[in-house]
């Protein structure tokens, strides 16, 4: 079931990527380096966020990641993300998925992010957090419910595709793992062992050159 909630993310994901192509002009980025060397730019102030939807027989997962942030320089982009996600898991009766238990999952939170494109297209992302998690399961065989709440610090390291215009817009594509790996991190398996984070997105700058 993993392997298709990955296969959808991967199509939902290159279906953007396709579409940002089109709408997006043809260079890379810009950035213009007359005038104060130092100072705010209120056309370096961006709003977007990222998506995610992923589903199985048995599982399903939808998130939002609002972001605002500012682009320092024509490499550096910093900024803050808020967190929505909830995820439910359908119980198996056959015991084959889970043991008939069922499980709905939401979590809230956010941090801070930077990303360095070393390359006009490829970018290192770092983006520390901390998410607040509510999980509510229920033993469909013995009809009994169990809840908990956890929190954990996480701190997201990866890599990105991504094309901006500073003064415009841009799309990006990013792939993370927590490197913290906390028991309660939302980014963990029941195992406790990281999981791929996939986001990809839009970012639009609010005064538009």
């Amino acid at each position: 079931m993993t392997r298709k909630v990955v296969i959808a993310l991967c199509l939902w994901m290159v279906s953007l990527a396709g579409m940002a192509q089109d709408h997006m002009p043809n260079r890379t980025y810009t950035y213009s380096d007359e005038g104060p060397a130092t100072g705010f730019r209120k056309e370096n102030l961006f709003l977007g966020g990222s998506l995610g939807l992923g589903f199985g027989s048995y599982n399903f997962d939808v998130g939002v990641n609002p972001e605002v942030g500012y682009s320092l320089n024509r490499w550096l982009d910093v900024g803050a993300v808020v967190n929505f996600n909830y995820s439910s898991i359908k119980a198996d009766q056959s015991y084959v998925y889970n043991p008939n238990v069922s499980s709905k999952q939401f979590t809230y939170g956010g941090g801070v992010f930077g990303r360095a494109y070393v390359l006009p297209f490829l970018f290192l992302t770092a983006q520390p957090e901390f998410n607040w998690t509510s999980i509510t399961e229920k033993d469909m065989t013995n009809e009994v419910t169990y809840k908990l709440n956890a929190n954990a610090p996480s701190l997201l390291l990866g890599i990105g595709y991504g094309r901006r215009v500073v003064g415009e817009s841009g799309f990006y594509i990013a792939l993370m793992f927590d490197a913290i790996s906390n028991k309660n991190s939302p980014y963990n398996d029941v195992y406790g062992h990281p999981l791929p984070v996939l986001r990809a997105g839009f970012d639009f700058y609010l005064h538009r050159r």
